[in-house]
């Protein structure tokens, strides 16, 4: 890659945009440096930077080892506002039908609003050569502690630690009852934003360990698709869901495709104490489909192969009463 390029971007990433209120804003340098780990550890491979609980995670080991002023901790606000930097290297694309929440910035102060309208940020692919290399990553991590925090170099070095395994045990390992009572705690001990995280990141992790329970395969139709790049055609869907009893157990979910992990949402089938399906009487269909949902009736779902996660009866039965349309 020509020496130019890479000289553009350590100007660029020593000359970003922030609020010089207390010092600097530090989160934009913050949020770089967690992409910069993640690219290292090989979490990050392309040019697209989602937002994942591994990310939000070396953000906020970052914030609590080299920030020293009292601004406040936010990962929503820089991924947000790098869009405005010089050069539109740092591109986002919403998720489908979210493209105007963009216009609005005041709606992305909100982390629970950025990732529900921003499916993923697109970095420029020249820079993303740079931080895919380990010297020119090197070079721009430099640039970064030199440039924004020169006094903390030595206590930027993070080492991997188990906080997704260990959002994954509580889930495992807790009963329902103990999970909910975390979840409260939490949302009385933490900031908006750093609840709305965590929830996310819990919440990621849920769903999945819920798709590698069901090997990545619908439990009502079957589907599965493999592929030679990362891709799934099955969502975690919650039995009951999560706001109504903050249950991230695994046996709080199941594997469901597209179109019927959205029929179990809105009622039109259900799973009954057989594990078998029933269809809603509310709503009628073109039976001749080859896709027509009268053709799963009554039939048992796949259960997952480690007895620890199968789905939950009391679920399902809460999941009747609540939702399914009788």
């Amino acid at each position: 890659m020509p020496e130019t390029i890479l000289q553009y971007f350590i100007y660029a990433l020593s000359h970003l945009h922030r609020d010089m209120k207390k010092g600097g804003a530090p989160h934009k340098p913050i949020l770089l440096l967690s992409i910069l780990h993640e690219y290292e550890s090989g979490r990050i491979k392309t040019n697209r930077i989602y937002v994942t609980p591994e990310l939000t995670h070396s953000f906020s080991v970052y914030w609590s080892r080299l920030v020293e002023t009292d601004h406040s901790i936010s990962f929503a606000m820089p991924f947000y506002h790098m869009h405005n930097e010089k050069g539109n290297w740092w591109r986002l694309i919403a998720n489908q039908g979210c493209e105007i929440w963009l216009e609005n910035k005041g709606s992305m102060k909100s982390f629970g609003n950025l990732t529900a309208a921003i499916a993923y940020a697109e970095l420029d692919p020249n820079l993303t050569k740079l931080l895919l290399d380990k010297e020119t990553r090197e070079i721009l991590r430099h640039t970064l502690l030199t440039t924004y925090f020169p006094n903390r170099q030595s206590q930027a070095d993070i080492q991997e630690d188990d906080y997704v395994s260990g959002l994954r045990d509580e889930m495992v390992e807790e009963s329902p009852t103990e999970y909910k009572a975390k979840i409260l705690r939490l949302k009385t001990r933490l900031d908006p934003e750093t609840y709305q995280v965590e929830v996310y990141n819990r919440g990621t992790v849920f769903r999945r360990e819920v798709v590698k329970i069901y090997d990545e395969t619908c439990c009502i139709s079957g589907l599965r698709v493999s592929a030679t790049f990362t891709i799934t055609m099955v969502d975690a869907c919650y039995i009951v869901p999560f706001a109504t009893n903050f249950d991230n157990n695994m046996t709080n979910g199941i594997a469901l495709c597209p179109n019927l992990h959205r029929a179990f949402d809105r009622g039109l089938i259900g799973v009954d104490n057989d594990y078998r399906v029933i269809l809603s009487k509310a709503f009628t269909e073109n039976e001749s489909s080859l896709f027509s949902f009268k053709q799963i009736e009554g039939q048992r779902i796949k259960l997952p192969n480690d007895k620890r996660f199968l789905p939950s009866l009391n679920g399902f039965a809460w999941h009747r009463k609540h939702t399914f349309k009788h």
